[in-house]
């Protein structure tokens, strides 16, 4: 995974009929993360859907070089936390982490350990209704601890977080980058990872 490179070409794209961005190239490698900056609708959020493989690409293309599953797509490898939080409200905190565990091949000890880094483990039972906004986001970010994908495509990661959580998602993220994961991250403010932060030009 040290080798491991993610990187767009040329890349379009259309979504309703109107041109998003066209001739956008990026460039991240293992241990980086790239924040995505742009004004609204400048498409950071398609960006990151084009590279977890939820929209296609109108023109260019998007290449993985050097990672471990060849055979697999970016997509494949990626976690993708989108804007809100895919959790089912009727279930509880423990229930939708296994749901995501079990879903996406996660080792049965994950559940317990990814609740108690996001300092979870005292609402496991609770319907994740009845969680905080920054609670719901510690608990999509808890997913992507107890399954180890090597890319993080975060929307806003830090919305929605109070002080204490926005630190704690920025040790996560450099804890996933010193383990030669790679982070793109679409954000309006800085990620508390600024040493090992790439920015790209506004999208147009």
């Amino acid at each position: 995974m040290t080798t491991m490179r993610l990187s767009g070409v040329g890349l379009t794209c259309v979504r309703g009929g109107r041109q998003v961005f066209s001739g956008l190239d990026f460039e991240v490698g293992a241990g980086e993360a790239l924040a995505i900056t742009g004004h609204n609708g400048a498409g950071k959020s398609s960006l990151l859907r084009l590279i977890a493989g939820l929209l296609p690409a109108a023109q260019g293309q998007i290449v993985l070089a050097g990672a471990s599953s060849g055979d697999l797509t970016p997509g494949e490898q990626a976690h993708y936390l989108g804007h809100r939080d895919a959790l089912k409200p009727s279930l509880t905190v423990q229930e939708n982490l296994a749901f995501w565990l079990d879903f996406l091949g996660g080792p049965p000890g994950g559940l317990d350990a990814s609740l108690a880094a996001t300092g979870l483990a005292h609402t496991r039972t609770l319907p994740a209704v009845t969680l905080s906004a920054g609670q719901k986001r510690r608990l999509s970010m808890a997913r992507l601890i107890a399954v180890k994908r090597p890319i993080w495509l975060l929307d806003e990661p830090t919305s929605a977080l109070d002080t204490d959580g926005q630190s704690l998602i920025a040790r996560l993220m450099a804890d996933h980058l010193a383990q030669g994961g790679l982070v793109v991250a679409a954000t309006h403010g800085p990620l508390g990872i600024a040493a090992r932060e790439q920015r790209i030009g506004q999208l147009s």
